[in-house]
């Protein structure tokens, strides 16, 4: 099986898992909505997938993965809101409180929040792996994670950072949530079992660098795609004269980032045992830094 086949054979199982919640009316259908409104869905898939190199199989991490991408669409509700970036638009379509108006919007973020924990702690795993992928995504998802992410990037909105301020800002708000994915996989792989220590700082290292090369791509995309490519707005980070990466580097100097982090993140799996091969993983932070939307 090829990449693309293996691609789409992850996200075929996320989006079969995801489309079995949320069935009912009124609340459910706003989470629903942008639940299923598409996108790569790379951290359950990055969460399966590290299972599946630790020696697991993908179906035992499926409900990890499919806690964290509730997870996540709870935080882009929230970050589309008027209070935050106030946008209309998300992967192509009106954004959640634009349908459903702000106060259904704000709460279809809430509900999905605590569906993640209970779809986590729910999962059919050891208790001791659900236990600990809880923690994990807690602690991702939380004051010292991309909540003190979206905190610190909204506060003072404006004002010039520098490289070092805005790295630790996206290490939070982005990075955060990634390392959450590759290490529940690992921890879903183990079970009841010890984690292998090697594995679980090789997994968080390379989350680390998939993040920050995720994030300048995504900078540069912003200036240099368009708002169909996208499927949300561009330029906004600009207009409001908030510091991005390639209002700092550079168009060029971010790509070269890019790559160095992608090549970092692959170093990082020759740590650790890894059963069921690495060869995937490191084939999609190379797609990912080539990625057009």
């Amino acid at each position: 099986m090829d990449f693309a086949q293996e691609m789409a054979q992850a996200r075929e199982l996320v989006e079969g898992r995801l489309a079995s919640f949320f069935t009912g009316e009124g609340l459910e259908q706003a989470m629903r909505y942008s639940l299923l409104a598409g996108g790569k869905r790379i951290r359950p898939i990055l969460t399966m997938k590290f299972c599946q190199a630790a020696g697991g199989a993908m179906e035992d991490a499926l409900d990890f993965g499919c806690g964290l991408e509730m997870l996540h669409t709870y935080s882009l509700i929230h970050d589309d809101l008027p209070c935050m970036d106030n946008d209309d638009l998300r992967r192509g379509r009106p954004t959640c409180h634009k349908v459903y108006g702000e106060c259904a919007a704000t709460l279809a973020g809430d509900a999905l929040q605590a569906a993640a924990f209970h779809t986590v702690l729910s999962a059919q795993a050891d208790a001791r792996a659900r236990a600990g992928a809880a923690c994990v995504l807690a602690r991702a998802a939380g004051e010292q994670g991309m909540c003190a992410g979206q905190y610190y990037d909204t506060l003072e909105d404006g004002r010039s950072r520098t490289l070092e301020e805005l790295t630790a800002i996206n290490d939070r708000k982005t990075g955060a949530l990634l390392k959450a994915a590759c290490v529940m996989g690992v921890l879903a792989a183990f079970g009841g079992r010890e984690a292998d220590a090697a594995c679980l700082d090789a997994a968080e290292e390379y989350a680390a660098h998939l993040g920050q090369a995720f994030q300048i791509k995504d900078d540069i995309l912003d200036v240099t795609s368009t708002a169909e490519v996208l499927g949300k707005p561009i330029g906004s980070d600009a207009a409001n004269g908030k510091t991005t990466y390639v209002s700092l580097l550079g168009v060029e100097e971010c790509e070269k980032r890019v790559w160095e982090h992608t090549q970092a993140a692959c170093r990082a799996l020759e740590r650790g045992t890894w059963p069921g091969g690495t060869r995937f993983l490191t084939r999609l932070a190379g797609e990912l830094a080539r990625r057009g939307s």
